[in-house]
């Protein structure tokens, strides 16, 4: 690192359990993550801000005004234009070191399978079930920590799933059908901070997979009720029957 890199990292530094170690461990990661909404909006951001050095971005929508609410890695200006150079031109005034590569499109499944392979941690910020079974499928084949969250109304849930440790279950393991998340933000609304407060969280998750430091929510779901302002923490465990992950 330089004198610039050691002055903008300064403050995770100075924490004893990222140190320069740490640090330099966020520089060489690469980061996939699926979706630029409500909750890749404040992942993307505080990974760029944290100094993971590549960011791969993955959307397919344009920019409209209904997003401005919640997606704040996107300004006024950026309506009617691709949310992946829209969250590129944001990302990269917050940290112009950082790399972005960027996809305008729903990948196919050699493409995902191949930025899934890249990738030292997946954060699914998605707002469907399949590209979230095509992830959890692509991360347990590849052992990638798969960072979840997902959010509507004033609820929220997050965890993470670790393929590379033993005994982790996967996404599959919690959800065994596609029409669960049938509702849709659209429809029922959102309160715009409630997905920063997941989306937070899940940008957490990530550098505390990347780094090592502490212990993930792997095999624990946090679900906020924000209404109440009241978390629940479920156990999940590895389902042996699971067609993903089981014997």
């Amino acid at each position: 690192m330089d004198d610039k890199q050691l002055l903008r990292y300064s403050r995770h530094i100075l924490l004893p359990q990222v140190g320069v170690d740490g640090q330099q461990k966020l520089l060489d990661a690469r980061v996939l993550i699926v979706g630029l909404g409500g909750l890749g909006s404040p992942v993307a951001m505080y990974l760029a801000a944290s100094g993971v050095g590549h960011l791969v971005i993955v959307d397919h929508d344009r920019v409209e005004l209904s997003n401005l609410q919640r997606q704040i890695v996107h300004t006024t200006n950026a309506i009617g234009i691709d949310k992946t150079a829209s969250a590129k031109q944001t990302l990269h005034a917050l940290n112009p070191a950082v790399q972005i590569t960027s996809f305008n499109k729903i990948l196919d499944a050699d493409e995902l399978t191949e930025q899934v392979r890249l990738a030292d941690a997946v954060v699914d910020a998605s707002d469907n079930f399949a590209t979230r079974f095509g992830l959890n499928r692509l991360c347990v084949a590849r052992k990638k920590p798969l960072i979840s969250g997902a959010v509507i109304r004033l609820e929220g849930q997050v965890t993470t799933f670790r393929a590379d440790l033993p005994d982790s279950p996967c996404y599959r393991c919690l959800y065994k059908d596609m029409d669960e998340l049938a509702e849709a933000c659209s429809e029922t609304g959102i309160l715009a901070p409630v997905a920063g407060i997941i989306g937070s969280i899940q940008a957490t998750e990530t550098l505390k997979a990347l780094t090592g430091v502490g212990q993930t929510l792997n095999g624990r779901l946090l679900i906020l009720d924000a209404e109440a302002m009241e978390w629940r923490e479920i156990k999940l465990r590895k389902d042996p029957e699971c067609p993903v992950c089981g014997a």
